[in-house]
């Protein structure tokens, strides 16, 4: 879609001037000869960028300017005047002027200065939706456990050194989102971060990511490649899976995390970079030392800050709020009306053992919207496998008879699910006959 500019000036001829040059560039083009008639277009219009004369018989142009900053409008605006000083042009920048652009001007500067404003401002965009889509995965890891109290208040102290810091916990737990909050909250923010996974690449490939090659390193190098711990520089290195890596590569990191430094495959010259190393993985890398797997000085080169991020289901007061934080996203995406979460879906959600941690909770709530109407979520738009949980202090609750039927509920409503809802499978599954399948439920009520 094309941009929409605003020409703000008294004089008609550079009205017309501008507004010739910029419609041949693509831009649509609202006009204003004062500033009070600027600033209804502002309202009326939404400008993408607003080109403000600072003379106009009205009010002028730093005037205009203050009204749109304190009406909360954001869009880029160049000041053009005939009355060019330095001073002048430093106090519009000072106000909010992205620019400034002197009379008499070539049609084509202005042009090129609107360009430029407008890339400005979509790079200012993508940075500010970037921020909010960093501070909706941040709420993943948040919570009001105890625990996750302590891992959060361990990566914010971990976050200010220098110290190479490994993350363990099961697939789905959210590490990669904790490692890439510890870069935000580190003096490197505003350097790379750069992440690899370590897992399904060969040792040659890995290396190559890992150190870049050059040119005619091997068959299919054509041309010099940088990896990605270059890359990093002055930034962090996130290595996903480094339980995967294999025992050759391993020797070539562990020299990394010594020296700093490194050689391209086919090269020679040590190469030195500044980067901080975050590693995370879901295997147990103590038990893969004694196997003989994982190299033992390696490990306590990565383990110098260790981070266990505990599963879900270790932290189960947390699984409301990330339940609710999900409704939300996934309700506004689909653009359904689901206001919360019944409180009997809320206690079947809390009480699931979560096997696929924040992972699997996610896509139980997504599917949960995709296929629910609303406004409330409730067990019956749930997984069948989540529908039928119950914790783990109520069956303790329940005397042996409740809890038996609550148990083969459980059982056969997770056979089912596995076989689709065959009831004749799910019957060979259990060992049991088709007829007494059916009459069980029926007394356990399942549909």
């Amino acid at each position: 879609m094309p941009h929409k500019i605003l020409i703000v000036d008294d004089e008609p001829f550079n009205l017309d001037i501008l507004e010739q040059e910029l419609v041949d560039r693509g831009y649509l083009i609202e006009r204003a000869n004062c500033g009070a008639e600027a600033l209804a277009k502002i309202e009326s219009t939404q400008p993408d960028l607003v080109l403000l004369d600072y003379m106009m018989p009205d009010m002028n142009g730093p005037a205009v300017l203050a009204q749109i900053r304190g009406r909360e409008h954001d869009v880029p605006v160049i000041i053009i005047t005939a009355h060019g000083t330095i001073e002048r042009a430093v106090e519009a920048i000072k106000q909010g002027a992205c620019d400034f652009i002197t009379k008499p001007f070539e049609p084509e500067h202005v042009a090129l200065a609107a360009q430029k404003a407008l890339e400005q401002q979509k790079l200012r965009t993508g940075l500010d939706l970037l921020a909010q889509e960093i501070n909706q995965r941040y709420q993943l890891i948040t919570g009001d456990s105890p625990r996750m109290a302590q891992v959060i208040d361990a990566a914010r102290k971990a976050a200010q050194s220098r110290a190479t810091i490994l993350v363990l916990g099961e697939s789905g737990a959210g590490k990669e989102i904790l490692v890439r909050a510890i870069h935000a909250w580190s003096d490197r923010r505003d350097r790379p971060f750069v992440a690899i996974n370590c897992v399904g690449l060969s040792r040659e490939l890995l290396e190559s990511e890992l150190f870049g090659h050059e040119k005619g390193a091997f068959t299919g190098a054509h041309q010099l490649k940088k990896g990605k711990m270059e890359l990093a520089d002055d930034g962090t290195v996130f290595l996903d899976e480094v339980g995967d890596i294999s025992t050759e590569l391993q020797t070539k990191l562990l020299r990394f995390l010594q020296e700093r430094e490194f050689e391209r495959v086919g090269g020679t010259r040590p190469i030195r970079v500044d980067v901080r190393v975050i590693a995370a993985t879901n295997c147990d890398l103590e038990q893969a030392v004694k196997d003989g797997e994982f190299r033992e000085d390696l490990y306590y080169r990565l383990n110098v800050v260790p981070i266990r991020l505990p599963p879900l289901r270790e932290r189960r007061e947390d699984i409301p709020v990330l339940a609710q934080h999900f409704l939300q996203r996934f309700a506004s995406e689909t653009k359904k009306n689901f206001t919360g979460i019944t409180p009997e879906a809320e206690t079947r959600i809390s009480a699931y053992h979560w096997p696929g941690n924040v992972r699997e909770l996610a896509n139980a709530i997504e599917r949960a919207v995709v296929l629910g109407s609303g406004p409330k979520l409730g067990v019956e738009d749930l997984p069948a496998t989540i529908a039928s949980a119950a914790s783990d202090v109520a069956r303790e609750a329940l005397s042996y008879r409740a809890a038996l039927q609550d148990y083969k509920r459980d059982l056969i409503t997770r056979v089912l699910s596995q076989t689709q809802g065959n009831r004749a499978a799910a019957a060979r599954v259990l060992g049991l006959q088709r007829t007494y399948l059916a009459r069980l439920l029926k007394s356990l009520g399942i549909e």
